[in-house]
């Protein structure tokens, strides 16, 4: 008892692999484990966290972006001016006199 042991740090990159391993489900967590020497219950949590975070890899890269009540008048203002002008070049180029 005289000899300490170390704790073992593991990269990010072993971690993923050991977790998306898991996550495959072709092997056990025991299996996997006893492969690459960590703990059972240690190949769980890292499974566990993977896939809590799996939703943020996906979160705002494309999609509707939530338009907030303060632009959304503002933004249909400028919608109208920029109509208005198209509406009174397309009157003048057409030579169409409408009320």
């Amino acid at each position: 008892m005289t000899e300490s042991k170390k704790r073992r740090v593991h990269s990010p990159e072993f971690k993923a692999k050991v977790g998306l391993e898991a996550l495959g489900g072709m092997k056990t967590i025991n299996q996997i484990a006893q492969e690459h020497g960590v703990h059972p219950i240690q190949v769980g949590q890292w499974k566990r966290e993977i896939q809590a975070q799996a939703k943020s890899l996906f979160e705002g890269k494309r999609g509707p972006q939530p338009v907030s009540a303060e632009s959304a008048p503002e933004r249909l203002y400028g919608e109208i001016g920029r109509l208005k002008m198209e509406l009174d070049w397309l009157k003048k180029k057409s030579g169409i006199s409408l009320p």
